[in-house]
């Protein structure tokens, strides 16, 4: 299992409530004012850490554009890259901050613990250098009055972190190197300019370009109260996503957190300002930290101006937009397929596959993934819908306490949700942090090479309903790793035999309706400041991916079970773009282009083999519809 250093762990930061009990309303914006003030002055920052903008100089945009530039001529430098990202506003997140208030209310004797683990993550340099100077505790009062670590993860949050214990040590942990180095990836770095500017000495070291140095903040535990807020002595896995890496094929195929969330450039970049004698460096890992939190970023940006975020819009929209595409090319795939049909069932399936190094979704537990699945009769009416959110965006017909996962759905009031529930010690759904002692779901679809016989499987572990589905994360032959699930479909015809169009979509959520509604049931000041930056945001569900089957024709009449798995189109996917049909009783066979526009329609010479059709020269995805004697299917194939 996990260590910890403290107690109590914590993804999220712990605010004491007290703090605002002596602020009326005509002193609100005062207090707004110091809480998330840039002027304040840090904590002796040279000691350990100095503050971002001192690193901006060098690292920063060039007004000479020399420097920080990609072969390109675009600006790739790294402090303005950084400062709009989740990790630079770590310490400033509403959501944080009213779901800390939310634990502190509920369990106000644990507060001083509960804040000094949470901001070992949050606000890692404030919290380390507070106690390097004999502090008992660093609390959100501190927080507030420290440029340090208002700063959240900012740059000497990641680039002083030694190699000591890297790799085993989690939950806030953070093994610090103090000898006044700066730890980066290139080779042989020019030391002199750091020296002299902020007496600090660059340093090449390898573990910087490992997912080992993202580990002590990425695993957390947390340590389980009951509902009276005594501790029982067990620990609560709240997210694991280094370990959840650990058990996948990324580090055997050297793949780490940065391949992703820091993409590289081959680029020579030269890496710091006004110093003529730099030479280009290579590879340039951008700092992006694109991950998936499309949601908050926005609410960041809609309040930056409350929330003391002195970063102009623009960058906020380049965050964004790696976020988009991160979420859109680098999380799942989708393949909708048609499997057979008879005279009152429809029988589809949706394949997802999981891109991500860790489980899709990952980190906090809020977090969620919904299929929805949709039938649409050729007038447009619904046929079948299943995932469809409210007015609130919240899914529409959910099982309470919560969706269970589903192998097969056959009704419209079923929808698979993928995510994680926590369970109190009565097994009761909760969201309040601490009280969590019992894994009640968790369907996450896990990474490819992901086993139950990984050492590190305690600390990722799958649900039970999940674990049973004969295709989650396990091929034909029952064999788990290839980071998978297929979601079958059974759709009543309801007596309709016309043509049918079929959608399925994946989107994502990250702090979804549900999970709010127990904090929410408080007021306090932290979580009602929250509440009204919630409802006047953008709580559309992002999303990710999508696939689509058109002109479906269903069959009418009491024939006989019409089954297309016996009808198979090779060799998938095609490379040169000759591909064949096989199968019993071909009789005809139509080629449709990824938007559904007919490309070849022709009659089968051979009912048992089709071959030599010529797909176009166009790479991407087809559909073949191909009715025989006793079906109508459709198969979906790539041509490379």
């Amino acid at each position: 299992m996990l260590k910890s250093k403290y107690a109590f762990v914590f993804c999220s930061v712990i605010l004491l409530i007290g703090a605002f009990s002596f602020i009326n309303a005509n002193e609100n914006s005062k207090y707004e004012e110091l809480k998330y003030s840039h002027n304040r002055n840090p904590i002796d920052s040279g000691e350990y850490f100095i503050g971002a903008k001192l690193c901006n100089g060098c690292h920063g945009y060039d007004s000479t554009h020399l420097a920080n530039l990609d072969a390109n001529g675009n600006d790739v430098n790294v402090y303005d890259d950084w400062r709009s990202t989740m990790m630079a506003n770590s310490a400033r997140d509403p959501f944080f901050h009213a779901k800390v208030s939310h634990e502190i209310t509920v369990n106000p004797s644990h507060a001083i613990d509960l804040q000094i683990k949470c901001l070992d993550c949050h606000a890692p340099m404030g919290t380390y250098t507070a106690f390097y100077h004999g502090a008992s505790s660093y609390t959100l009062d501190d927080l507030f009055a420290d440029t340090l670590g208002i700063e959240g993860v900012s740059c000497m949050s990641c680039h002083t972190i030694g190699t000591s214990g890297l790799g085993n040590m989690f939950s806030g942990a953070i093994p610090y190197d103090t000898t006044k180095k700066i730890f980066g990836p290139f080779i042989n770095p020019f030391a002199g300019p750091m020296q002299l500017y902020v007496g600090m000495t660059p340093t090449f070291s390898t573990h910087m370009s490992t997912s080992a140095v993202c580990s002590p903040c990425h695993t957390l535990q947390t340590h389980t109260a009951d509902l009276s807020g005594n501790l029982t002595g067990g620990i609560f896995v709240e997210q694991a996503t280094y370990h959840e890496y650990l058990n996948s094929n990324f580090p055997s195929q050297q793949i780490y957190c940065q391949s992703c969330h820091m993409p590289q450039l081959e680029d020579q970049v030269i890496i710091a300002n006004q110093i003529l004698a730099l030479t280009g460096r290579s590879p340039f890992n951008l700092h992006q930290f694109a991950g998936a939190n499309y949601f908050m970023l926005n609410l960041l940006k809609a309040n930056k101006t409350y929330l003391g975020i002195q970063v102009p819009d623009p960058y906020f929209d380049s965050t964004l937009l790696y976020t988009s595409k991160n979420l859109t090319e680098n999380s799942v795939s989708i393949v909708l397929n048609q499997d057979s049909l008879n005279s009152d069932t429809s029988y589809f399936s949706i394949q997802l596959t999981n891109k991500t190094g860790h489980k899709f979704p990952s980190g906090y537990p809020s977090r969620r993934a919904v299929v929805q699945f949709v039938v649409l009769k050729e007038n447009g009416d619904t046929l079948f819908k299943s995932g469809i959110f409210g007015s609130n965006y919240e899914v529409n017909n959910l099982t309470a306490p919560f969706e269970k996962h589903h192998d097969i759905i056959k009704m419209q009031t079923q929808t698979q949700i993928y995510e994680m529930i926590m369970g109190d010690v009565n097994n009761n759904k909760t969201t309040v942090l601490e009280r969590a002692a019992n894994l009640l779901k968790d369907n996450r679809l896990v990474p490819a090479g992901f086993t139950t016989s990984h050492y590190a499987y305690d600390t990722v572990k799958i649900d039970n309903d999940a674990l049973a589905d004969i295709d989650f994360n396990k091929n034909t032959s029952g064999i788990q790793g290839n980071g998978k699930d297929i979601v079958h479909y059974h759709i009543p015809s309801n007596g309709y035999s016309g043509i049918v169009n079929v959608y399925a979509k994946i989107y994502y959520q990250s702090v979804p309706p549900g999970w709010l509604q127990e904090m929410f049931s408080f007021s306090t000041a932290l979580i009602d400041t929250f509440k009204s930056m919630y409802q006047a945001a953008d709580k559309t569900p992002f999303l990710c991916v999508s696939s689509e089957l058109l002109n479906i024709q269903l069959p009418s009449g009491t024939g006989s079970n019409l089954d297309g798995n016996s009808i198979i189109v090779f060799p998938s996917p095609a490379s040169n773009g000759i591909i064949s049909i096989k199968g019993n009783g071909i009789e005809s066979y139509e080629i449709y282009s990824s938007d559904g526009k007919l490309i070849l329609k022709a009659v089968a010479k051979n009912p048992s083999l089709v071959s030599g059709i010529q797909l176009p020269d166009q790479s991407g995805i087809y559909f073949i519809k191909i009715k025989s004697t006793a079906a109508v299917v459709v198969k979906k194939i790539m041509r490379l």
